[in-house]
């Protein structure tokens, strides 16, 4: 029954769909890690580390990935446990902590990486490269559209639940122009 697709009424649910995707793809790239003892979000974290102009916090890593400081430290914890990351004062600024990836760590990065993309590039086989860099570039524009201000903005006008209670008032635009105050009687 698994090869018959989803039920039509829901075969055109956004959330429906990028939900299995997401499920399907983790799936075969936690199987593609585990001869690396590596989940997705640690690979994701060490490339994070690696491509860092400057050594990185572990603070500055969990905004970059918009990730709470206790599951970060819990990431950092175990990518040290397996000795690919340590964790040291910085050498510019002797007040800082920073995390670095080990010698063993960057031979894992590489190799990991390139199971990563393998997942990736036959993930995405059944379309042509110019659909697969176009699923790449929107869902991007999605995310990016969620980040810092906007998601702000989304949460503050959601319609089910009004304002949140911390939250700026949407500013008035031809499509929601301002509503008159409420009165209680």
């Amino acid at each position: 029954m698994k090869d018959e697709g989803p039920p039509d009424v829901l075969s055109r649910r956004l959330g429906y769909l990028l939900k299995h995707a997401y499920l399907a793809m983790a799936a075969e790239m936690e199987a593609a890690l585990a001869p690396f003892r590596l989940l997705p979000r640690e690979l994701g974290v060490m490339a994070v580390i690696a491509a860092s102009p400057e050594q990185p916090s572990q603070l500055e890593i969990a905004a970059r990935l918009e990730v709470d400081r206790t599951t970060m430290v819990g990431v950092i914890d175990s990518l040290e446990s397996k000795g690919y990351v340590e964790r040291h004062r910085s050498d510019r600024d002797r007040r800082r902590n920073v995390v670095t990836l080990t010698p063993a760590g960057r031979v894992c990065l590489t190799e990991a990486d390139e199971a990563r993309e393998r997942v990736e590039r036959d993930f995405v086989a059944p379309l042509d490269e110019e659909s697969a860099a176009a699923l790449s570039e929107a869902l991007l524009t999605l995310h990016l559209s969620r980040t810092g201000a906007a998601r702000a903005r989304l949460t503050a006008t959601a319609p089910c639940t009004g304002p949140a209670p911390d939250a700026p008032a949407p500013r008035p635009t031809p499509e929601h122009p301002p509503r008159p105050p409420e009165h209680s009687a």
